[in-house]
């Protein structure tokens, strides 16, 4: 096996953000954020949608936009003001 080419795995907290869970596992991915459980440090990696919030998985429809929704309402009364005009 060739030295140095293989990713290094660190502990990883995927936290989702509308199911409110986390999970622990191991993942190359890091982040700035990290937090200890029972003595080992985890890198907190923040996910909109996983297992617990994906309607797929959980039987129930619910549609969060968590990107612009105030931008996309702004953008839009801007372009009637501006029809008006």
């Amino acid at each position: 096996m060739q030295a140095d080419i293989h990713p290094t795995v660190n502990p990883v907290i995927f936290r989702d953000a509308n199911a409110k869970k986390d999970f622990f596992m191991t993942s190359t991915m890091t982040s700035d954020e990290t937090e200890e459980h029972n003595g080992v440090k985890y890198f907190v990696v923040r996910v909109d949608v996983s297992s617990a919030s994906h309607p797929f998985y959980t039987g129930k429809q619910n549609i969060l936009d968590t990107s612009g929704r105030v931008d996309k309402f702004r953008a839009k009364m801007e372009k009637a003001q501006a029809l008006k005009s």
